[in-house]
């Protein structure tokens, strides 16, 4: 906890998670600073920052994701419905009225072009980012996309209050989604 520069110093959780045995004291979320660090890394999984900040990056993609799904699984249900019957298309959403999934069955009602689209569209997006140079000052989830402005021209505490909240709500949206596809 050297950047807290005492002992009592440092991150709550990760004090904890150390004193529980959740986390080795030499660990790389011992001594970090990043937003979120709650010091869960029982496995020891963090090696070093670059893997710490690999991580995050695929946190924060998932948790964009299911803060999407969230919204839209829900709204589908609802909307799909009147849409098809307005279209005079056929309607697509599994028996009990409930969106098509892999436990919910009805995927096989969904055009394979569908999917062959989505595959194109994430691989290609997946490639750009890849191929992003990151230096030393990367900051994980940082894709230079912000159309609105609530982010970019921000000061530090801002934009540190603005990363946890899109942290805590993909948390948040991943467990969202988890119990969308058990119910």
């Amino acid at each position: 906890m050297d950047f807290a520069g005492d002992e009592q110093g440092g991150n709550l959780y990760v004090r904890n998670a150390i004193k529980f045995g959740l986390l080795k004291p030499e660990s790389v979320l011992a001594d970090c600073v990043m937003v979120g660090n709650k010091g869960f890394d029982p496995l020891n999984c963090a090696t070093n920052d670059e893997v710490l900040k690999q991580y995050r990056e695929a946190e924060l993609k998932h948790g964009r994701l299911a803060m999407l799904a969230a919204a839209g699984w829900p709204v589908s249900e609802l909307v799909q419905p009147y849409l098809s019957k307005a279209l005079g298309l056929p309607d697509l959403l599994a028996a009990g009225e409930k969106a098509p999934s892999v436990l919910n069955g009805g995927l096989d009602k969904v055009n394979p072009l569908f999917f062959m689209g989505i595959i194109i569209f994430t691989a290609t997006v997946e490639s750009v980012a890849i191929k992003t140079a990151r230096g030393p000052d990367y900051v994980p989830g940082d894709l230079g996309f912000d159309p609105l402005g609530l982010y970019t021209g921000k000061d530090e505490p801002t934009k540190r209050d603005l990363e946890l909240k899109e942290l805590n709500n993909g948390r948040l949206a991943m467990l969202a989604i988890t119990a969308y596809a058990f119910n």
